[in-house]
């Protein structure tokens, strides 16, 4: 996945070779950390800084012994830094390092997402004020509902990209910490201002308590978060999918020259993407639930989390960064329809517009309950029998009473229902 999908940037962060550079930076640092305080000697602070470094198929090859990856690759960070070594890894213990090192590698992950997001937002601002006052029908239960406008439907996606942002945003605070305060977490082997400094030179922050691993909440509210992100990406890529079914036709994925949509049928113009982005969706959301389990570890730490996010977490962040990234090239490029969304308005030949038909007589102090009733009883012809709304309403007495010609065509009239529009995005400074 990471070969075929996502963007270096991304997939680096989560490879065993920037997992150990992450590593590397936490001992230096707190190596560093330990000179200032007068620990070790600062010209060993700065012959570590100089000399350390790895070799990961020696790191591997080490492994294969001890069957331990931290002791591999300090055991091989040592055969380079030489006599000043001894100092490196004082006092700590594997997941000190480990922890912090992921710690920053999320909050790196963040960054990314948060900036795909925010360029999402930015398509979908613009094309929401290019379709700020096209017309089309809003559905619900999947029926034909009362007129909107396009722009109000993606501009409704870029307030709940908003919120999504401000919940990685959150989620980045809540990962991006370290800590390094030994095998259970009481600082036993190495003075709390090691940890203080160190996550300072490493832009996290340090956890006020821990046992011998960061707790596992913090990364499962990462999991969720991303989850929703999965999840309002599929509920915009299942509203495209929709409106490109062949009976509505409003809008589709656009279909480049020379695209294929079916190795059978050459007449096909699938939304392919956007099913991509819904099957890639339920796999964050598995992964949350994978997180959710994470939490719960035997007294101080067991090492059950460990394998599942190894997993969990390069996977749904190249999701998420690869399916951002899809969605705001699906919208950039979305082909939409106009003319098709006034026609579909139509279809029901005005059974739309029957709630303000309905309210006009009621604004004449006709009992709601009785208005009701004779709206629907010609809208029922019309689905029933294919007779015309419009036609049966002129000529329903009971509506006539009330009514006059004049006040019945202005019920069937879609700009009204569309007046407060730039009033809604007024609201977003649109």
């Amino acid at each position: 996945m990471i070969e075929r999908y996502t963007n270096p940037e991304m997939g680096n962060i989560w490879t065993l070779q920037h997992e150990f550079e992450t590593m590397l930076e936490v001992e230096i640092a707190a190596c560093e950390a330990m000179a200032e305080l007068g620990e070790i000697p600062q010209e060993a602070a700065a012959n570590i800084r100089a000399k350390a470094k790895f070799d990961l198929p020696r790191v591997k090859e080490i492994e294969k012994v001890t069957n331990h990856d931290i002791i591999a690759f300090l055991t091989n960070v040592a055969e380079y830094v030489g006599e000043d070594s001894k100092y490196i890894h004082k006092g700590l213990t594997s997941s000190d390092v480990k922890d912090t090192a992921l710690g920053i590698m999320m909050k790196k992950s963040a960054d990314i997402i948060i900036d795909d997001l925010k360029k999402l937002l930015e398509v979908l601002r613009r094309r929401a004020v290019e379709f700020k006052h096209t017309p089309c029908i809003g559905r619900t239960h999947g029926i034909h509902a009362e007129p909107m406008t396009f722009g109000l439907k993606l501009l409704l996606w870029s307030a709940e990209v908003e919120r999504d942002i401000e919940r990685v945003e959150h989620a980045k605070k809540i990962v991006a910490v370290g800590k390094l305060s030994g095998a259970v977490g009481t600082y036993s082997n190495i003075d709390p201002r090691i940890e203080e400094i160190t996550c300072k030179k490493l832009g996290i922050t340090p956890v006020r308590l821990a046992t011998q691993v960061i707790q596992r909440d913090r990364h499962a509210e990462y999991m969720t978060t991303l989850a929703i992100v999965a999840s309002s990406l599929e509920k915009f890529a299942t509203e495209v999918r929709n409106l490109q079914r062949t009976d509505i036709r409003e809008a589709e994925e656009y279909f480049a020259p020379g695209q294929k949509g079916s190795s059978a049928m050459p007449h096909k113009r699938n939304p392919i993407t956007c099913e991509r982005i819904s099957g890639m969706a339920r796999l964050v959301r598995g992964n949350a639930v994978a997180a959710l389990e994470d939490i719960t570890l035997w007294h101080e730490r067991d090492i059950s989390h460990s394998s599942v996010e190894r997993v969990i977490l390069p996977d749904s962040t190249i999701n998420v960064d690869y399916c951002t990234k899809k969605f705001t090239n699906i919208i950039d490029k979305l082909l939409v329809y106009p003319e098709a969304m006034l026609a579909d308005m139509e279809k029901t030949g005005g059974l739309i517009y029957s709630q303000r038909l309905m309210l006009a007589i009621v604004d004449k102090g006709v009992l709601r309950e009785d208005a009701y009733k004779w709206v629907q009883r010609n809208a029922m012809k019309r689905w029933m029998e294919g007779e015309d709304f419009r036609t049966n309403v002129e000529k329903d007495e009971d509506i006539l009473k009330h009514l006059t010609k004049e006040e019945i065509d202005n019920c069937f009239d879609y700009q009204y229902f569309l007046r407060h529009i730039d009033k809604i995005f007024e609201r977003f400074g649109l």
